[in-house]
């Protein structure tokens, strides 16, 4: 397979256009074109049009990634989750009894190099400091704990969203002081109501055991 043209983008900054002899397009970035010392007129081995495949199949993730973690921060793993998972595909109706099925082997490879490639975009992203657990943990605590929420709930989200549990104790350190959230909650449900009423306290201390407090910082 040979290079008819190697040009850069017009429309998009750091992208090349690499132009192949049976008319099919590439498109990589500058990085894979330096690293695949690719020019205009080269004549590309197996191994190298292999390379190249896999270098813009890459790229795509990579790109992908960026666009994800521009829309909304999110951990390591929701990212790798997201990248992927494997596209819908549509089924055409047919009539046939005996219709060809994938084959699941094959699926699985598919699905296993997708992961792996989700797995160096999540890579190359934490080496550019753009993808960062124990700073996202941080802002997860801190957002759930201006809410109002306690220590237990802060966990569970951080559980969802894939942050590893080597990091949740740093994270509710940055938190709010538990204390200030549950005066605050109080004095807006309680009020002056007096501790003789002990109806309207337990129904303060339930409430507050459902938004993640802790028994003894309610006590």
């Amino acid at each position: 397979m040979k290079i008819e043209k190697l040009e850069p983008s017009r429309h998009r900054q750091g992208r090349w256009l690499v132009w192949l002899e049976d008319g099919s397009l590439v498109r990589l970035g500058e990085g894979e074109v330096v690293s695949l010392s690719l020019y205009s007129g080269k004549e590309l081995t197996e191994e190298e049009g292999e390379a190249l495949a896999a270098a813009e199949i890459q790229g795509r993730l990579n790109e992908r990634a960026v666009a994800l973690l521009s829309a909304r921060p999110m951990s390591r793993r929701e990212l790798v989750d997201k990248l992927s998972a494997p596209a819908r595909r549509r089924k055409k109706p047919s009539r046939e009894a005996d219709e060809v099925q994938p084959d699941p082997e094959a699926l699985e490879r598919e699905r296993e190099a997708l992961r792996q490639g989700a797995e160096r975009a999540a890579d190359w992203l934490e080496g550019l400091g753009l993808l960062n657990d124990g700073e996202y943990a941080g802002a997860v605590a801190r957002h759930y704990a201006e809410k109002g929420y306690g220590p237990r709930k802060i966990q569970d989200e951080l559980y969802r969203r894939g942050v590893p549990r080597e990091l949740w104790d740093e994270a509710l350190e940055r938190a709010e002081d538990p204390s200030k959230a549950i005066d605050a909650f109080l004095a807006k449900k309680l009020g002056d109501t007096p501790p003789e009423d002990r109806r309207a306290w337990k129904r303060a201390s339930d409430a507050l055991a459902r938004r993640g407090y802790a028994w003894s910082d309610i006590s």
